[in-house]
């Protein structure tokens, strides 16, 4: 019997867009369910229940939530195909932070980019480009990274769009700034 696997996403969410690349480079075929986070379905409310929010992997009818966690996962369920994550503990220890530095700093200070007015969102920006700078030194000269400047994060974008795992899993650009602003005029922040 095949595996039965089902994504609760929304298709803006970076943090299902994560879960989507891993998924495409395993090559794992999966049911896409789009949720709709001001009307929850029942069944994304009865997968998570403590946190009640997506991306949410049900793997035979067991869930598992959290995209870095469900990429682990994947990972070790599927681990006859590429891994995705490096086989040495301290290489795997190290993607591990910097995913998680990405979740907490990166997203965290450009939300608050687009939530905040005058002095507050100045000072998120600040703090957004300055954990850019931090994540660049970090990446240096490794895999997919180049240059020595801000610019190599895009020429590390461009070229990881090259990957078909990557560009068919990636929200359109338009989209994702329609729903900004939509969230925008929902919580009063224009």
């Amino acid at each position: 019997m095949a595996d039965e696997l089902i994504l609760l996403d929304v298709h803006v969410s970076m943090f299902g867009m994560r879960v989507r690349v891993a998924l495409a480079e395993k090559g794992i075929e999966y049911e896409y369910r789009e949720e709709n986070l001001a009307n929850k379905s029942p069944l994304l409310l009865e997968m998570n229940p403590v946190h009640k929010k997506i991306p949410v992997l049900i793997h035979n009818g067991k869930p598992i939530s959290e995209s870095l966690i469900i990429v682990q996962y994947i990972d070790e369920v599927w681990k006859d195909k590429s891994p995705l994550l490096p086989s040495d503990p301290y290489q795997r220890a190290q993607a591990r932070f910097w995913a998680d530095f990405v979740d907490k700093k990166i997203f965290d200070a450009g939300r608050r980019i687009w939530t905040r007015k005058g002095e507050e969102q100045e000072a998120a920006k600040k703090e957004f480009i300055d954990a850019l700078k931090l994540l660049e030194g970090e990446l240096g000269e490794k895999a997919y990274f180049v240059s020595k400047s801000i610019a190599k994060l895009v020429a590390w974008a461009k070229r990881c769009m090259e990957k078909e795992s990557v560009s068919k899993s990636l929200a359109d650009p338009k989209k994702v700034y329609e729903f900004v602003l939509m969230l925008k005029k929902k919580y009063g922040f224009e």
